[in-house]
């Protein structure tokens, strides 16, 4: 499949890209290269290839789990430490309403 400048035009209007005329042509040669990397993933032949939600087949690299506790973190040293500005254990910020 090959993309003409009409359609590449078409595709930036819908993406909300504005493309001056000399980089259509240039576009037009990356989604063509695009649209050809697609068709030879098309060739591959995935029979009996069982499809999966995510990088890794499910168990092998499981997460483990913690209890999900609410704490403060207890570094508010280690946090304000590089703060330009602090009050107490809060950072110092400039007032912005009037």
């Amino acid at each position: 499949m090959s993309l003409d400048t009409a359609t590449v035009r078409r595709v930036a209007a819908l993406a909300r890209i504005r493309l001056e005329e000399e980089e259509v042509a240039r576009v037009q040669g990356e989604l063509n290269g695009i649209l050809g990397w697609i068709e030879q993933l098309q060739a591959v032949n995935t029979d009996g290839v069982e499809p999966m939600a995510g990088g890794t087949p499910e168990g092998i690299a499981a997460m483990p789990m913690r209890e999900d506790v609410v704490t403060d973190g207890g570094q508010a040293e280690a946090v304000l430490a590089n703060a330009p500005d602090r009050e107490g254990e809060y950072f110092g910020v400039p007032k912005v309403v009037e």
